[in-house]
């Protein structure tokens, strides 16, 4: 139960942190809307400390996280629970997680990230081509020259200016 209370003091306060119930706490890892946040719930048996708590990273707020990021997470905690067997590690866990929130995330692929990027090479280009286009409006006066000479005043073609390539 100190740990209980310990809990209770570190984290008032902190909007990442959820006690569920007394032998079950959830933490955020990351800021809200982060694409590579994730919660991961920590949850004691009769037993703990002796035994290793249950950590679990089933929260409907992972769903977007695949398994296999989710499961080697759930390994590298479960590393850092058997050296700290016998202590009081909850806040030690979360902080863990917190201290290695980008390790654990570097292989989940972000949607969110994606996108943003993506939008920032649409973007980039974009100025690219309105460059080319003013260059090719500048070409184009003389381009518009000869076709003016090919038109007749209304800006029609004369019947029959293509028909050369026909007959070649």
């Amino acid at each position: 139960q100190m740990e209980l209370e310990a809990l209770r003091s570190i984290y008032e306060g902190d909007v990442c942190f959820r006690e569920l119930s007394p032998v079950s706490f959830q933490y955020r890892i990351g800021e809200s809307g982060d694409p590579k946040a994730f919660l991961i719930e920590v949850s004691w048996p009769e037993t703990y400390p002796q035994t290793a708590p249950v950590i679990s990273m089933d929260a409907f707020f992972n769903n977007t996280i695949s398994s296999a990021i989710k499961q080697s997470i759930l390994d590298k905690l479960m590393v850092e629970v058997e050296a700290n067997l016998g202590t009081a590690m909850t806040y030690t866990l979360f902080e863990y997680a917190k201290d290695n929130k980008e390790v654990f995330m570097e292989n989940q692929p972000v949607n969110t990230v994606t996108s943003v990027r993506n939008s920032i090479s649409i973007g980039t280009p974009d100025v690219a081509p309105s460059k080319k286009k003013e260059k090719k409006e500048q070409l184009s006066k003389t381009q518009k020259r000869k076709l003016a000479d090919k038109t007749d005043n209304k800006g029609e073609l004369p019947r029959g200016w293509n028909w050369v390539d026909v007959i070649k």
